[in-house]
Order: C-alpha cells, then structure tokens, then sequence
C-alpha cells in the first residue's frame, strides 16, 4: 500500500481542560476529524485520491490561555512530520499569528478562525464567523429593530478591537448611536461592573463582541440587572452548542454558521441519524473535509507547493455552512472559502438555537 498522505490537525487549545487521555485531540478536536472523514473518505472510495489520508494531531495552547510562541512551535512542529497540509488554528488570535509562519514555512494551511488577516498566499480561510461581517450585520440588525442607542461590552483582545471597530463604522452608518463602550479582559471572573456602566446610560440594546468566555459573564450580569434588554453577540454565541452556555445566554441573537435549510447540511445530518442533530460544527467539519479532500484531489503533485495549486482550484463547491447556496472554492489571491449569504442570524430560546429569518432576505 502507498503511504498516506499526511494532513496536520492543530488544536490551539480552545478547550484544553478537555482533553482527552493519550491524546492531542479534545473531545471538540476528536468530532472535527470524524466530520472532516466523511468527504475525505468519498473522495478515496470514489478513486479521485489514490491512497490514504492521515489525519495528524499536535495540541499546542496557544492564546487567550497560553502563547503566541506555542501556536508557532505547534505550525514548525507539524511541518517536521511531513504533512502537506495543516489544518487550524481555529482562534483568531492564533490564526494571525499562524500566518507569516505558514507563508515562512511554505506550508499550506486553513485556518477555521473569523479573522481575515489571517489570510496570505499559503494561509487559507475557512470563515467561522468573521470579525468584519458580522459586527456589521448585528449593527444592520439593530438598525433594523428600531434601535437607536446601544453599549457595547468588548474584549480587550485584537478581536474584540476589530470587532468594535467595524461596528462602531457601521453603526454610524445606519443611524445607531454607540452611547457607551467598555472594553473586558478576555477571561474575567465576572461582568457586573462592565453592564451596570451599559445599563446606566439608558441603552435600548446590548452588544458583546469577542471570544465568547467573557460574554457569558456579561450575560449573566444582564440577567441579573436588566433582564429584558435587548441583547446581541457575535458569533460567540455558537458555544451555545454546550447547555450550560445556552442556559445562560438565553434570548441573545447571534450570527451563526447553519441554516436548517441547507440541504447539504440536510444530507449529511440525515446520513449520520443524530438526536438532537448538530449544527454549526457538523457544518464546518464537514466543509472543512471538503477542502481537503478537494485540494488533494485536485492537486498536480502530491508535495506542498502541488497541494497550494489545488486548493487555488477549488471551485463553486456546495457547502453545508450557510444558507442554502453558499459554496465554497478558493482562487488566486482569494483565499475566503465561503461564497454567499453564509452567516444566520439565529437566537437562543430555552436550550434549542432557532433560526430567525430562515433564508428570507431582509
């Protein structure tokens, strides 16, 4: 048998209390490998990819937790493995950090963060959110419910600062008066202090924008001291996906990565038979799959600069994140995988994330 081709799986250390024993992969990391098999797998029952392909693991924590350093240690690594393609990091923070190493390295990569710096001619994006189009489709959002004066509550990260940014420049576009901001360490103890300055300058909504562990805090702060106040994040709302976050960000809108009309989505969900059917992660897994698979597939040779030809000939591929239509396929100089309405707006109510526009535009 030939050798297998070798894929990097970095797990940057989003989850690292949850590892699991013996292993580089997390719980969270295990389930993203089993999604990315399945279009990987077809690829090799269907004779496109010729041998087998190996899915190798490093865990490094990288920030908010640990360091830029163990992102970069992680991507040098893998490269020393000989895989010809790293899949990660998934934080946006990691991912920039990630990116000139890739480019040093010559090694591809896709990294599965909402950032778009963290693009360049070896580092490619398969959006997971985005710091841009999402803070400006909540301010579109809010415009469009009548609100006119909003707080924001925003990490002190560059994400949250990039988040605030595009925001604020949408906001004023839209007619939306940011009447107050306050900026939040990325894991803070708790939020009380940072609302009751929101609260007290009469917002008629409140906005999170930021990693997500800090805004489970400024929910839980808003629960206490303003309960029915309006209330948005960025796509950190999808760590709903754990109940325990879900209860606590109960009634926040939030730009997710799935609609249950998709029907690529729809497929996949009724291949695997899963109660309750998962969402955003099934989608990204299983997109996340079909890149790889396509870059191997469609590569002129099996090395790195052979793998860099074939994702920039990935093409109007369906994709399950999005609404129905979104596809994926890369370019020359376009390293964004996702094409189309790819960001939901959807809202927790009692444990379950319900659509709220169902792909009608608005």
């Amino acid at each position: 048998m030939a050798e297998p081709i070798l894929i990097g799986v970095l797990n940057d250390g989003e989850r690292p209390s949850d590892l699991e024993a013996g292993s580089a992969h997390s719980r969270t990391y295990s389930q993203l490998a089993a999604d990315m098999r399945m279009p990987i797998d077809a690829a090799i029952e269907a004779g496109r990819i010729d041998r087998p392909v190996e899915l190798v693991p490093e865990f490094r924590q990288g920030l908010p937790n640990g360091t830029a350093h163990a992102v970069e240690a992680g991507f040098a690594a893998l490269a020393e493995q000989g895989v010809l393609l790293i899949v990660g990091p998934a934080i946006g923070d990691n991912a920039i950090v990630a990116t000139p190493v890739a480019d040093r390295l010559q090694m591809p990569a896709i990294n599965w963060s909402a950032s778009e710096r963290a693009r360049s001619q070896y580092m490619f994006h398969l959006q997971v959110g985005s710091h841009e189009d999402e803070s400006i489709l909540l301010a579109r959002y809010l415009a469009g419910g009548g609100r006119s004066r909003v707080g924001v509550i925003y990490d002190r990260t560059p994400i949250g600062r990039r988040h605030l940014s595009f925001f604020e420049d949408e906001c004023e576009l839209t007619g939306v008066r940011v009447a107050a901001r306050v900026s939040i360490p990325p894991l803070p103890g708790q939020a009380t202090a940072e609302v009751e300055v929101v609260v007290a300058e009469r917002v008629d909504a409140l906005v999170y924008l930021g990693l997500g562990w800090a805004g489970r805090q400024v929910a839980k702060a808003l629960a206490a001291r303003a309960p029915d106040l309006p209330r948005v994040m960025n796509a950190a709302g999808m760590r709903g996906a754990d109940p325990d976050f879900a209860v606590d960000i109960d009634g926040w809108v939030y730009p997710d990565m799935h609609s249950d009309a998709n029907q690529v989505l729809a497929g996949v969900r009724a291949r695997l038979d899963e109660d309750p059917p998962r969402g955003a992660a099934l989608a990204f897994g299983y997109d996340m799959g079909q890149l790889v698979a396509e870059a191997v597939a469609r590569a002129p040779e099996l090395n790195r600069s052979g793998i860099l030809a074939g994702l920039e000939q990935i093409k109007r591929i369906p994709a399950a994140e999005g609404y129905d239509g979104t596809t994926l396929g890369f370019g020359r100089w376009d390293r964004g995988a996702l094409k189309g309405r790819y960001l939901v707006l959807r809202q927790w109510r009692d444990g379950r994330s319900v659509e709220l526009d169902h792909g009608v535009p608005g």
